[in-house]
């Protein structure tokens, strides 16, 4: 059974780091993608960033040289790491997973598997 567990949300100041963790059992990192997602208040769950089966990462423009995506092989973790954080980036942050090796890792319809998501907020 598949299951993905995100911790790590909490509120900080803009410029400061977070960084989110996605606990995972029931799935092999070389036979499944890992990704994050975002959802902010009234709008759509966005793609952030995804780890590919052979360890290469995607990351959304938006958060291109600020995120970095990291993965614990002993824990079956995958990590967000966050800097520079801006209030643009307040949302509910979810992890997904899917099997199988399809490139379309920025694409919600991919994903089989999605954890309960972490809320962050950036502000003053």
């Amino acid at each position: 059974q598949v299951q993905l567990v995100e911790s790590g949300g909490g509120s900080v100041q803009p410029g400061e780091s977070l960084t989110l963790s996605c606990a995972t059992s029931g799935i092999t990192f070389d036979a499944y993608v890992v990704g994050w997602f975002r959802q902010a208040p009234g709008k759509q769950r966005r793609f952030v960033s995804a780890l590919q089966r052979d360890s290469k990462t995607y990351y959304n423009d938006a958060v291109k040289g600020r995120f970095n995506l990291s993965r614990d092989n002993a824990e079956n973790t995958v990590l967000l790491h966050m800097n520079s954080l801006e209030p643009e980036d307040t949302a509910i942050y979810f992890c997904a997973a899917y099997a199988g090796g399809s490139p379309y890792v920025d694409d919600t319809d991919e994903y089989t598997y999605w954890g309960q998501g972490t809320q962050v907020t950036v502000s003053t």
